[in-house]
């Protein structure tokens, strides 16, 4: 297991700068998830750690020696792309042992590793097959297992998932899973998909823009957003946002032109310096309840989408849409008049100007 250190990594294109200033320390056999929306600069982060890309400046550690200016391939590291790269005219036996061959490995030392992952990856009985004879969740497996049998001291994806089908990406993201597991290795993973980032991750890091916006656990981000960008990229649907007056007297009110909510005083420090003040409060879709009496937020449906055991609601509030997610047995007609409340501690507070959280 190999401790990873990013030392204020910049890489800019020409003029356009696209990593700014990223510090990140991944702990020995962590399982660290990349995300944010394309553009971000996760693959190209993820390329410097493979030496890849050069940075502008900053420094990559790897195991706690310093391997910014040494070849990928005296790295000790493995990288799984989200194209397969396999070799065509290959069986998959060679296409695993290939890159064991080129560093002239004793025969029967590459015959047991090829056989160690095939047997981990359950694909022992499609050694002798082509790629083109197999699923692309099959090559993928064969993509990973070319990574574990140069038993790396790191393992990085690119997106490794994104060519398979959704059913496919679930069975895959497990196994990946179980993989880490069962060989306890730092792997890096990126992807653009923060329901795989949630699942996954031990700890994700979000980035936007080339900036390193929250990295925390997934529950973490998920209960305790630092920003509104963070706030709405976790979770499906997105979290609501609603602008609103706040006023901190014996209880705390939150007013707009369309709603107002009352809560009794709670011990929230945070909010006093903003009384009387606008604000932007955040609820996500699974915490807004229907209320049988006026109270709470007053909205017309416009949009029921049944999802199986669970319905998604778009309503309409104003100028403001809010979505709430409902089991499906609350089924409701598009054009109803729904009331939702909700409890204070789900609530989530942000500057307005900043973005950033209330805390």
């Amino acid at each position: 297991m190999t401790h990873v250190r990013l030392s204020n990594i910049n890489k800019s294109f020409g003029k356009t700068q696209v990593l700014h200033d990223i510090n990140l320390d991944i702990s020995e056999g962590e399982f660290l998830v990349l995300v944010g929306p394309s553009g971000c600069g996760k693959s190209t982060l993820l390329r410097i750690i493979a030496g890849l890309e050069d940075t502008t400046g900053g420094d990559v550690f790897i195991g706690g020696n310093k391997v910014t200016d040494v070849e990928p391939k005296d790295r000790d590291i493995a990288m799984v792309f989200q194209n397969y790269a396999l070799y065509p005219h290959m069986n998959v036996y060679d296409n695993l042992g290939f890159g064991l061959k080129l560093k002239k490995m004793p025969e029967t030392e590459i015959e047991e590793r090829v056989k160690g992952a095939a047997d981990i990856l359950g694909i022992t009985e499609y050694l002798k097959r082509k790629p083109k004879e197999l699923s692309g969740g099959q090559r993928q497996r064969v993509a990973v297992g070319r990574a574990i049998v140069r038993n790396p001291a790191v393992f990085l994806f690119d997106e490794p998932l994104s060519n398979l089908d959704a059913k496919l990406r679930v069975q895959m993201r497990t196994e990946i899973k179980r993989l880490h597991a069962r060989l306890k290795t730092t792997m890096i993973y990126v992807t653009h998909d923060q329901v795989e980032a949630m699942t996954m991750g031990d700890r994700i890091v979000l980035l936007k823009d080339g900036y390193l916006m929250q990295a925390d656990a997934p529950l973490e981000l998920y209960a305790r957003p630092s920003n509104i960008f963070v706030a709405s990229f976790i979770g499906s649907p997105s979290m609501n946002f609603l602008d609103v007056k706040v006023e901190v007297n014996e209880g705390i009110n939150f007013s707009n032109d369309h709603m107002k909510l009352t809560f009794p005083r709670a011990e929230y420090e945070g909010l006093k310096t903003y009384s009387g003040k606008n604000i932007t409060l955040g609820v996500r879709p699974e915490h807004l309840e229907l209320s049988s009496d006026n109270k709470g937020i007053h909205t017309q449906l416009e949009v029921a989408e049944l999802m199986g055991s669970e319905s998604y609601l778009y309503t309409r509030a104003g100028d403001s849409q809010l979505v709430a997610r409902i089991t499906s047995t609350q089924q409701q007609k598009t054009g109803a008049e729904l009331n939702f409340t909700m409890e204070f501690e789900d609530l989530h507070f942000f500057d307005s100007e900043s973005g950033e959280r209330i805390n």
